[in-house]
Protein backbone atom coordinates (compact mmCIF):
# COMPACT_ATOMS: atom_id res chain seq x y z
CA UNK A 1 0.00 0.00 0.00
CA UNK A 2 1.16 3.48 -0.61
CA UNK A 3 0.54 6.70 1.27
CA UNK A 4 -2.94 8.18 0.37
CA UNK A 5 -1.91 11.98 -0.40
CA UNK A 6 -4.74 14.41 0.39
CA UNK A 7 -5.11 18.49 -0.07
CA UNK A 8 -3.80 19.78 3.39
CA UNK A 9 -7.42 20.92 4.02
CA UNK A 10 -9.11 17.99 4.00
CA UNK A 11 -6.17 15.80 6.40
CA UNK A 12 -8.53 16.64 9.16
CA UNK A 13 -11.65 14.44 7.60
CA UNK A 14 -9.67 11.57 8.37
CA UNK A 15 -9.81 10.88 11.96
CA UNK A 16 -11.07 7.25 12.99
CA UNK A 17 -9.90 6.32 9.45
CA UNK A 18 -8.39 2.66 9.54
CA UNK A 19 -5.68 1.37 7.35
CA UNK A 20 -4.61 -1.90 5.72
CA UNK A 21 -2.20 -3.97 7.93
CA UNK A 22 1.11 -3.70 6.76
CA UNK A 23 3.12 -6.51 5.46
CA UNK A 24 4.51 -9.69 7.99
CA UNK A 25 8.02 -8.90 9.12
CA UNK A 26 9.64 -11.39 11.46
CA UNK A 27 11.54 -11.13 14.54
CA UNK A 28 14.02 -13.93 14.63
CA UNK A 29 17.15 -14.79 16.84
CA UNK A 30 19.21 -12.82 14.55
CA UNK A 31 17.21 -9.72 14.87
CA UNK A 32 17.09 -10.07 18.74
CA UNK A 33 20.84 -10.47 18.84
CA UNK A 34 21.79 -7.78 17.14
CA UNK A 35 19.02 -5.23 19.19
CA UNK A 36 20.77 -6.61 22.09
CA UNK A 37 24.13 -5.71 21.04
CA UNK A 38 22.91 -2.29 19.78
CA UNK A 39 21.37 -1.64 23.15
CA UNK A 40 23.69 -3.62 25.23
CA UNK A 41 20.59 -5.10 27.22
CA UNK A 42 21.69 -8.83 26.51
CA UNK A 43 18.88 -10.64 29.40
CA UNK A 44 18.90 -14.33 29.40
CA UNK A 45 15.18 -14.32 28.49
CA UNK A 46 16.39 -12.54 24.75
CA UNK A 47 19.51 -14.23 23.65
CA UNK A 48 20.27 -17.29 25.57
CA UNK A 49 17.94 -19.83 23.72
CA UNK A 50 19.10 -22.49 26.44
CA UNK A 51 17.84 -20.95 29.56
CA UNK A 52 14.55 -19.30 28.01
CA UNK A 53 13.52 -22.40 27.30
CA UNK A 54 13.24 -23.40 31.09
CA UNK A 55 11.00 -20.20 31.13
CA UNK A 56 7.22 -19.78 31.04
CA UNK A 57 7.59 -18.76 27.16
CA UNK A 58 10.05 -21.90 26.09
CA UNK A 59 12.36 -19.89 24.19
CA UNK A 60 13.75 -16.60 23.83
CA UNK A 61 11.16 -13.49 23.42
CA UNK A 62 12.15 -10.17 21.89
CA UNK A 63 12.61 -6.96 23.43
CA UNK A 64 9.55 -5.24 23.84
CA UNK A 65 11.99 -1.76 22.95
CA UNK A 66 12.59 -4.10 19.67
CA UNK A 67 9.25 -4.70 18.50
CA UNK A 68 8.24 -0.80 19.43
CA UNK A 69 11.53 0.33 17.47
CA UNK A 70 9.65 -1.65 14.14
CA UNK A 71 6.99 0.66 14.18
CA UNK A 72 8.67 2.47 11.39
CA UNK A 73 8.74 -0.50 9.22
CA UNK A 74 5.76 -1.89 10.11
CA UNK A 75 4.02 2.02 9.12
CA UNK A 76 6.40 1.84 5.92
CA UNK A 77 3.90 3.18 2.93
CA UNK A 78 0.94 3.25 5.54
CA UNK A 79 -0.49 6.50 6.24
CA UNK A 80 -2.49 9.81 4.90
CA UNK A 81 -0.43 12.44 4.43
CA UNK A 82 -0.98 16.26 3.12
CA UNK A 83 -0.25 16.85 -0.28
CA UNK A 84 2.92 19.49 -0.39
CA UNK A 85 4.53 17.43 2.48
CA UNK A 86 8.18 18.36 3.23
CA UNK A 87 9.13 15.97 6.04
CA UNK A 88 7.32 14.21 8.61
CA UNK A 89 8.85 13.98 12.16
CA UNK A 90 8.68 11.25 15.20
CA UNK A 91 6.83 13.30 17.84
CA UNK A 92 6.88 10.98 20.36
CA UNK A 93 3.94 8.66 22.35
CA UNK A 94 1.27 9.61 24.71
CA UNK A 95 0.90 5.99 25.43
CA UNK A 96 2.81 2.41 25.04
CA UNK A 97 1.86 -0.70 26.57
CA UNK A 98 3.60 -3.97 25.94
CA UNK A 99 0.72 -6.57 26.07
CA UNK A 100 1.93 -10.01 25.14
CA UNK A 101 6.06 -11.19 24.28
CA UNK A 102 6.75 -12.18 20.67
CA UNK A 103 8.42 -15.50 20.64
CA UNK A 104 11.87 -15.57 18.51
CA UNK A 105 10.79 -16.15 15.11
CA UNK A 106 7.15 -14.99 15.08
CA UNK A 107 5.88 -12.83 12.65
CA UNK A 108 4.68 -9.32 13.32
CA UNK A 109 2.57 -6.77 11.18
CA UNK A 110 0.96 -3.46 12.05
CA UNK A 111 -2.46 -2.32 12.21
CA UNK A 112 -3.21 1.38 12.17
CA UNK A 113 -5.83 4.13 12.62
CA UNK A 114 -5.92 7.73 12.26
CA UNK A 115 -6.62 8.88 15.86
CA UNK A 116 -6.74 12.45 15.11
CA UNK A 117 -5.39 15.12 13.57
CA UNK A 118 -4.55 18.75 14.36
CA UNK A 119 -3.32 21.54 12.54
CA UNK A 120 -1.16 24.04 14.46
CA UNK A 121 -0.32 26.65 12.05
CA UNK A 122 -0.24 27.00 7.88
CA UNK A 123 1.84 24.42 7.43
CA UNK A 124 2.38 22.00 10.58
CA UNK A 125 -0.36 19.26 11.13
CA UNK A 126 0.36 16.89 14.47
CA UNK A 127 -1.15 13.68 13.77
CA UNK A 128 -1.72 10.73 16.40
CA UNK A 129 -2.11 7.42 14.94
CA UNK A 130 -3.43 4.63 17.04
CA UNK A 131 -0.64 1.72 16.12
CA UNK A 132 -1.26 -2.19 17.18
CA UNK A 133 1.29 -4.73 16.65
CA UNK A 134 -0.19 -7.79 15.67
CA UNK A 135 1.31 -11.28 16.46
CA UNK A 136 0.67 -13.89 13.74
CA UNK A 137 -1.34 -17.10 15.41
CA UNK A 138 -2.02 -14.82 18.73
CA UNK A 139 -4.91 -13.59 20.25
CA UNK A 140 -3.45 -11.21 22.43
CA UNK A 141 -1.38 -8.18 20.32
CA UNK A 142 2.64 -7.87 21.16
CA UNK A 143 1.67 -3.75 21.66
CA UNK A 144 -0.47 -0.69 21.47
CA UNK A 145 0.64 2.81 21.11
CA UNK A 146 -0.30 5.77 20.45
CA UNK A 147 2.15 7.56 17.99
CA UNK A 148 2.71 11.50 16.86
CA UNK A 149 4.17 12.32 13.57
CA UNK A 150 4.56 16.26 13.28
CA UNK A 151 4.08 16.39 9.11
CA UNK A 152 5.81 19.65 7.99
CA UNK A 153 3.55 21.09 4.18
CA UNK A 154 5.58 23.66 1.85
Amino acid sequence: MAFTIVPKEELVNYKGAKLEPSEWSTLDQDRINAFADCTEDHQFIHVDVEKAAHTPFGGTIAHGMLTLSMLPKLCEGHGIMPEGMVMGLNYGFDKVRFLAPVKAGKRVRGHIEMLDVQQKDEKRFLIKQGITVEIEGEQTPALVAEWLSMVIVG
